[in-house]
This record gives structure tokens, C-alpha cells and sequence, in this order.
């Protein structure tokens, strides 16, 4: 069954419907602004307050495209990223309009995802940040990201089992909404593993024995038959854990064309991964670097 709420249908708790509905997340949120002008390298966050109406442009297609969930422009939004471009002080700020941005594309009749992704640095003994700095700054994201109406929050992206987990840790002291906690992978001979080393199986058990609502990958440098393929070592390592769980995928690989990473993986064939990945028990899907609303319609249509 696909959420498709009618104009007269009260929206359902996301805790709830995460357990019995197909949901449709949105796609790249990057490389979508990349298309409307952006510059690389700039702090795509800060587009919450200088330039609401470009995120409102690409999150509302999104919503047009078939999207369930609409994720907040906030995946560097904490204060230890934020730091790096000279607005650490406006974190809540910052989080609370990319909440508040979202809320107005996705209406109150489809779901909203506070984006946390990695702060950049290491925890100790590997770095010399402390994990009570990193849920100190996560808390303070969260905080900003409530103020401006999210759903449910999204830790994505993540590499490492102590980040991943201090962070969802960090998310459920300030907030009882759903959390679903991601990780990137990559291929490892016949097998993946993150940047940092964790295999499927301790990322799995470690998400879900810190609470998460939701467990899932993203990003990683895999293609769309390795994608197939780590959905299949996810659901072997949620047997009889009665997980949901939920991917989203790059459209494959990218290519270097005059100096720009560019992704060439088209709709339809991503769809069909999409729903490949979908008959191995996943119930939430969605796109990350290199997908756009072209590719999530294409998906909703394979699924609804």
C-alpha cells in the first residue's frame, strides 16, 4: 500500500505510517541547486536565509513529482559545519527556516524530515572533538528544526558507527518524533563497507539498538546493481529484528565531464531499481546525489 493522502483525509502520525505505508522520500537537494544557479562551495544551507525561494523552487517539485516526505535543507546545519562558513551562532536559525521552507512546500497533507548529516570532524580517540560537543551541537540542530515544524528527523550519510549513534542519541533527548539513521557505503570486494569501515550487519544492529524508527543507506560510490546488492545483505541482517527499512540511492555513478561530477543514470532505470529494492522488504525509498524530481516521479509512478 502507497500513502496517498485525499483533501479530506487527516494526515496519519509518521510513526505510525512509516509501519504500514510505501513512502515516497524526495531526491538531491545539491545538485538540484547546482541546476538553479548555486555556486559549489558555498554554504547550501545558509540558502535558508538568503535565498528561501531557490529551496522552496526544488523542494516543491519534489512534492509534485510524488514525493510523501520532503527532507530540510539542513544536512550541514549543525553548529561544528556551520562553524566552517562563519555561521555556527545561527544555527538555530538556520535550521528553523529550512524547516519552516519545507513545511511550505510539502503542505500539511505530506511529511516533513529534519536533514542532519556528519559534522566533518572525529570523535576522539581519532580526533579531538568530544561526543559531548557533537550531541551538544545535534541537540541544538534539533531544537531549531522542531521550531520550524518537522515530522521526523533523518540522520544521513554517516560513516561512522560513534557519530551515527551520538547523534540519534542526541536527537531522542530532545525529541520523541521518528528518527531514521542512514550510512553511506561503499563496495569492498564482494562485500560493503563505510569510509570507516563498518559492515552492513554492526551498522544495522547499531541503528537500531540506539532507537531509530527507520533504518536505511544512502549516497556511497556503488552502482544500481550494488545498490540491489546491499539491500540484500540490509535485510539479511534485519531478519527477525521487524525493521523498516529504507534506501536512498545516487543515480549511479558519477562521471567527470569538463571538471563537474555528473550522473547520467536515467529515470526509468532507476525506478527499476527502486522497485527491485522495494520487493526485498524496503517500504521507504527515495533519491540522493545526482536524482532529481524527474527521477522520483518515475519512481512513485513504478510504486504507486
Amino acid at each position: 500500500m502507497t500513502l496517498n493522502f485525499g483533501a479530506d483525509m487527516a494526515k496519519m502520525n509518521l510513526k505510525e505510517a512509516i509501519g504500514k505505508n510505501t513512502l515516497i522520500l524526495d531526491g538531491a537537494m545539491g545538485t538540484e541547486l547546482f541546476v538553479r544557479g548555486v555556486e559549489a562551495g558555498q554554504c547550501n544551507e545558509y540558502l535558508n536565509i538568503e535565498k528561501p525561494d531557490i529551496v522552496y523552487d526544488v523542494q516543491r517539485a519534489y512534492v509534485e513529482a510524488g514525493s510523501d516526505i520532503i527532507i530540510t535543507n539542513t544536512f550541514g546545519a549543525n553548529a561544528i559545519s556551520l562553524d566552517r562558513h562563519g555561521f555556527g551562532s545561527r544555527a538555530v536559525e538556520i535550521n528553523r527556516a529550512g524547516a519552516e521552507i519545507s513545511r511550505r512546500a510539502a503542505g500539511e497533507d505530506r511529511y516533513v524530515l529534519g536533514d542532519i548529516g556528519p559534522c566533518g570532524d572525529f570523535l576522539e580517540p581519532l580526533g579531538i572533538l568530544t561526543k559531548e560537543k557533537l550531541k551538544e551541537a545535534i541537540s541544538e540542530q534539533v531544537r531549531g528544526l522542531l521550531e520550524g515544524g518537522v515530522d521526523g528527523f533523518i540522520v544521513e550519510t554517516m560513516t561512522a558507527l560513534e557519530e551515527i549513534i551520538a547523534a540519534i542519541e542526541a536527537v531522542k533527548s530532545v525529541s520523541d518524533l521518528p528518527v531514521f539513521g542512514s550510512m553511506a557505503f561503499d563496495p569492498a570486494g564482494e562485500d560493503f563497507r563505510t569510509m570507516m569501515g563498518v559492515d552492513v550487519k554492526s551498522a544495522v544492529r547499531a541503528i537500531n539498538a540506539a532507537g531509530a524508527d527507520a533504518v536505511g543507506f544512502n549516497c556511497g560510490t556503488v552502482t544500481l546493481d550494488g545498490y540491489v546488492r546491499l539491500a540484500e545483505k540490509y535485510t539479511e541482517a534485519a531478519d527477525g529484528l521487524g525493521l523498516v527499512l529504507f534506501a536512498e540511492m545516487n543515480a549511479g555513478l558519477p562521471e567527470l565531464v569538463d571538471g563537474m561530477a555528473v550522473y547520467k543514470v536515467g529515470d526509468e532505470e532507476f525506478a527499476d531499481t527502486a522497485k527491485k529494492i522495494k520487493a526485498l522488504g524496503f517500504s521507504i525509498l527515495g533519491g540522493c546525489c545526482g536524482t532529481s524530481p524527474e527521477h522520483i516521479k518515475a519512481l512513485a509512478g513504478k510504486l504507486k
